[in-house]
């Protein structure tokens, strides 16, 4: 389910039609003396173009209402223009939010992060331990670069509780997909964030998937749950995104409309004094705002970065899906999940990739799918870009309010198959963690000799997404959603409690 479409069309002289699953609001532009405003108190622009109201009634501000909503952010407000507004008027425009990346599949957690060298061969395999910038911890040596950022980093060894078959709901909710859910399911992450804190500004929803569909359905994220289809996702790399331009528009139309933007420009910047636009819906709020902002639309636009910050992040083909039913490897996903959350998301989420390394010959019949190969090809693209990644959100003072956790659904077996792969392992996994003004420079919780079950501080989904909200400023122990029967639900269960060693 979209978390929000918007559709552009023209359908008549000044006018515009938002539609989303059935829902309808137009948008025209009407001369000032059909609003009960004189001509004079505008913007010469303004007034010879027109002013806008919102229709159908009764959601319509009214006449007078209209004109207190002030400057709505049109025309000329770049995000980097927004920006040094809200600097210079003093407003704090820094705000919480996560990055989850989703590692399809589930990679091998001891030939990343929990390596064991002393291990039999058949566990131990190729890889060898290097030493990072912290005393004492050490990780793959595929991944110099995390090394040098690994002061920036926690690593969590011993994340437990950890399901067996392939289903990306946990990783995205911090439930156990086989245990009773509530009615109506539990919903991920972003979608309670959206319910709970909705969104920071009226041009960036709350929640923004950068995730690509995969054909293997279990591999996708699980959706809203009981909080419903206002709180899902706005999907920025399908239909959604597409659907962010103008169509069927003449260039004298185009001319009209940007002559009313340049007028609008003029108005006040403090939206709505009257709280009046509280009384649309969620799904037409977030229509008007992705329509009255180019916020949104530059944010997915990382070709605004200059050329130096994309190489560091690297490049991918969208198009090309790894084993033909994982994700693709698209290392600048990451960088437009950094600029999502600077423009105002509060979680973005993205699938980066296929980690399902078994062995033996590959979704398409590929014969060199040995898991050392495949982690030959990937773990450079990884270490390169989860790296530029951390190193922007310092660089750029994001890196106490902007949280980053990348995981896959289980671990790996300790042991080496017979086809050169690793097979399924719930027992115990791997986190990798960044951001979020959490200490850093750590290593929380150990695996046996053979990396193969926790021996001290395991750490559970449910404290794992505690931490999460809790970095987002939401308090677990307090706040709770009705699920459909209006029961209240907490948000984690057992009555979790953040990981206490990253606060």
């Amino acid at each position: 389910m979209l978390g929000l479409q918007v559709r552009l069309h023209h359908i008549a002289p000044g006018g515009i039609r938002l539609t989303r699953s059935g829902w309808e609001v137009t948008l025209k532009l009407l001369p000032p003396s059909r609003i009960g405003c004189p001509a004079s108190i505008l913007p010469p622009r303004l007034a010879s173009a027109g002013v806008a109201a919102m229709l159908p009634r009764p959601t319509r501000p009214s006449r007078r209402g209209f004109l207190k909503i002030g400057s709505l952010g049109l025309g000329g407000l770049t995000l980097p223009n927004l920006l040094r507004a809200e600097s210079a008027a003093g407003v704090r425009s820094s705000h919480k939010s996560v990055i989850l990346i989703y590692l399809v599949g589930g990679p091998p957690h001891q030939d990343m992060f929990d390596l064991k060298p002393d291990a039999p061969k058949e566990v131990a395999g190729p890889w060898k331990p290097v030493a990072t910038n912290v005393t004492g911890v050490q990780i793959c040596e595929a991944f110099p670069k995390l090394a040098r950022n690994m002061d920036k980093l926690a690593i969590v060894r011993s994340l437990v509780g950890n399901q067996a078959d392939h289903d990306a709901a946990q990783t995205f909710h911090g439930h156990h997909p086989r245990k009773p859910a509530p009615a109506g399911g539990w919903p991920q992450l972003g979608s309670a964030v959206a319910k709970v804190q909705g969104a920071v500004g009226p041009a960036v929803p709350p929640f923004v998937s950068l995730c690509y569909t995969c054909t293997h359905g279990p591999y996708n994220e699980p959706g809203p749950g009981f909080v419903g289809p206002a709180a899902s996702p706005f999907r920025a790399m399908g239909q959604t995104r597409e659907d962010m331009v103008l169509r069927g528009i003449t260039v004298n139309q185009l001319a009209e409309r940007k002559a009313l933007l340049a007028g609008f420009d003029d108005l006040r910047r403090d939206i709505d004094a009257t709280g009046g636009m509280k009384g649309m819906d969620a799904f037409t709020q977030q229509a008007f705002g992705l329509l009255t902002s180019s916020r949104m639309a530059e944010a997915l636009d990382v070709s605004r970065e200059p050329l130096a910050v994309r190489e560091r992040y690297g490049t991918g083909d969208p198009k090309l899906f790894m084993d033909a039913n994982g994700a693709p490897r698209v290392p600048q996903s990451l960088l437009m999940a950094r600029r999502l959350v600077e423009a105002g998301a509060r979680v973005v989420t993205l699938n980066y990739s296929k980690w399902d390394w078994h062995g033996g010959l590959n979704a398409e019949g590929r014969a060199n799918n040995s898991i050392f190969l495949r982690e030959k090809e990937d773990f450079p693209v990884f270490d390169q870009c989860v790296s530029a990644l951390v190193e922007d959100l310092h660089a750029r003072g994001l890196d106490k309010d902007c949280t980053v956790v990348v995981m896959g659904e289980f671990g790996r077996t300790p042991k080496i198959s017979a086809q050169v792969g690793r097979d399924h392992w719930p027992a115990v996994n791997c986190v990798l963690l960044a951001g979020g003004g959490m200490r850093t420079g750590q290593v929380i919780g150990a695996t046996d000799k053979i990396a193969g079950e926790a021996v001290s501080r395991p750490v559970t989904f449910a404290e794992l997404f505690a931490t999460l909200y809790h970095n987002l400023g939401i308090d677990v122990n307090q706040v709770t959603l009705p699920d459909l029967t209006g029961r209240p639900q907490y948000l984690v269960e057992d009555n979790a409690q953040p990981v206490r060693e990253l606060l």
